[in-house]
């Protein structure tokens, strides 16, 4: 779904300093670049170098983020 809006299954971005100090701020780069993903801020994760975090998680120079969409399934 995500992959579909963004029209990559990776991406590598290098975000303006106002918006790489945290999770919330990457997010808001990703909206600002790729509208359609605002519809699935309410479902969304993220982890940075693979561990699940909040959006207050800060974020470095260099960090792996991988947002994915909700987990379906029973």
């Amino acid at each position: 779904m995500l992959r579909e809006i963004v029209g990559a299954e990776e991406v590598s971005i290098d975000l303006p300093p106002e918006r790489s100090q945290d999770v919330a701020g990457v997010l808001a780069e990703l909206y600002a670049r790729w509208p359609g993903l605002v519809e699935w801020d309410d479902r969304i994760r993220v982890a940075v170098d693979l561990d699940y975090v909040d959006r207050a998680h800060p974020v470095a120079e260099g960090q792996e983020i991988a947002v994915m969409p909700p987990v379906q399934g029973g």
